[in-house]
């Protein structure tokens, strides 16, 4: 049996935790000493380990999933042609399901929805008599159980609809993931609000990063550009080779994080962009997506699970930290 994988030195050793092991894994699907090793021969750097992992083909992640690790609630709600997502946080999923925290948190989206998604802006609106900050700090002395306003998003269009979807709703309108999605359209409402819901829907499942290419980020684009290259390259592919396949491998990096060219859950045999353009005729006129925004309960937030540390920690040598 070859030995245990080992940091580079001792300063190393010290900097990868079986957390941060953990963290890799959940993010790339690669195996558990392959992402020691991918952290300790890139000191530590969570986004520099996952390239590795790519470089060397034992990942196909091109992003994280952004895990769920806090609780709550997301509410999503539309009103025409405007449309907001917040996100409220409590310690336990136990108080998610306390009526009196579910109706808080649609009262947030409300308010969100007159006065806009700044944070600082919906705590200090009223409702009645008391701004909701206040209302949040009842919330938490009736429940006995901290809590917060997150975040919030709003949309909106000229002509058209913002349309929403819930999943995992445990009240009308509030869930564990929240969508909206923005449709400019001079067509039937009725139509578009139909329309608007199956997208929102894909959103939540497929998870794209932007509309269409112009709207990603030019750093990841970069990223990508950068992996792939670097991947042939170390396969000792030619240059004007590799240009060729990277030019390729991004046509199919859209396909996968672009909204437009995702294939349609609904319908798998058309894009999105199909889909839209086929549902033009039964709308009554063009359809342009603009935005969307889809909120996970708890994204970016990390909880380190001890069982799984302590199983990582023994697997590699390292105390549980």
């Amino acid at each position: 049996m070859p030995p245990p994988l080992q940091a580079k030195d001792d300063s190393d050793m010290a900097t990868i935790t079986a957390a941060m092991v953990k963290d890799l894994r959940d993010s790339t699907g690669a195996g558990m000493m392959d992402c020691k090793q991918a952290l300790s021969e890139n000191d530590g750097n969570m986004e520099a380990a996952v390239d590795w992992l790519r470089k060397k083909g034992l990942s196909k992640a091109a992003k994280k999933s952004g895990r769920v690790a806090a609780e709550g609630l997301i509410a999503a709600l539309t009103k025409g042609t405007e449309g907001v997502v917040v996100e409220v946080n409590s310690e336990t999923d136990f108080v998610a399901r306390n009526e009196h925290f579910q109706g808080l948190v649609k009262m947030i989206a409300q308010v969100a929805l007159d006065v806009g998604a700044d944070v600082e802006k919906i705590k200090t609106a009223k409702v009645g008599a008391i701004t909701v900050e206040a209302a949040i700090s009842d919330a938490i002395a009736t429940i006995g159980e901290n809590m917060s306003l997150r975040r919030a998003a709003a949309l909106e269009v000229s002509k058209g609809v913002v349309s929403s979807y819930v999943h995992n709703a445990v009240v009308e309108g509030a869930g564990k993931m929240g969508v909206i999605v923005a449709l400019e359209s001079p067509g039937k409402a009725d139509e578009l609000a139909v329309l608007g819901r199956q997208l929102a829907m894909h959103v939540a499942a497929a998870n794209p990063l932007a509309v269409d290419p112009s709207g990603l980020d030019p750093a990841t684009v970069k990223r990508e550009k950068d992996v792939l290259a670097d991947k042939y390259r170390q396969q000792g592919k030619p240059e004007n080779v590799i240009e060729k396949i990277v030019e390729s491998g991004l046509k199919t990096y859209y396909k996968e994080v672009c909204l437009l060219e995702q294939a349609f859950i609904h319908d798998s045999g058309k894009s999105v962009a199909q889909a839209l353009t086929e549902a033009e005729g039964k709308v009554g006129g063009p359809i342009k997506v603009t935005g969307f925004l889809r909120y996970a309960l708890g994204e970016g937030i990390e909880k380190q699970e001890s069982d799984f540390a302590a199983e990582v920690a023994a697997a590699s040598g390292q105390k549980k930290p």
